[in-house]
């Protein structure tokens, strides 16, 4: 998951500066559309999301993420086929994108943490970490080379089967309990 989504969102950045010039914002204004998004979404991820996992809904909040990222991927595959982009909606798909990415974000170290045995945590995160950068670099590269072969739809495309893919797969998991600290011996 956390090499999916990272590989998303990298591939995403090769594609969206560009939409917003098209959209008519010039890159030196992109700030305007970033910062209101993700401040937003931290807004609201405080007051919805994060109460919700707080009260035992980890798995769905966990998939509402997921799936709402998938949307997004959708979005932007109808937006980037208009003649022109709409710089509205390009906010609003970026807003419910880092609604998802920033729970995702947030949850992933955790349960990566809980399911691994307590002599194995130290390793899980460094694998976690690890898949984490080849992400990165993968959704730079490969969504680099998409755009090139196959165009943007091409590349939201790839990115929203890569979300329906992860989605499910998680869709059968179950939220792991809170993982109980070992006294060192």
């Amino acid at each position: 998951g956390v090499f999916i989504l990272h590989a998303v969102q990298l591939a995403m950045w090769v594609a969206i500066p560009a939409m917003l010039v098209a959209a008519g914002l010039d890159k030196a204004r992109h700030w305007q559309v970033y910062l209101p998004a993700v401040l937003l979404s931290f807004a609201a991820l405080g007051m919805v999301l994060f109460p919700l996992e707080r009260r035992g809904y980890l798995r769905a909040v966990f998939l509402w993420a997921i799936g709402i990222i998938f949307v997004v991927q959708l979005g932007l595959l109808m937006v980037s086929g208009m003649a022109t982009s709409s710089l509205g909606w390009l906010a609003a798909l970026l807003f419910l994108f880092f609604c998802g990415f920033n729970v995702l974000e947030a949850t992933q170290p955790s349960l990566a943490s809980r399911v691994a045995p307590a002599h194995a945590r130290g390793a899980a995160l460094g694998v976690y970490n690890t898949l984490q950068s080849l992400g990165f670099f993968a959704g730079g590269a490969i969504g680099g080379w998409i755009t090139k072969a196959h165009g943007v739809q091409g590349l939201f495309m790839v990115c929203g089967a890569l979300m329906l893919l992860w989605l499910i797969v998680a869709w059968p998991m179950k939220a792991p309990g809170r993982a109980v600290s070992v006294p060192a011996s």
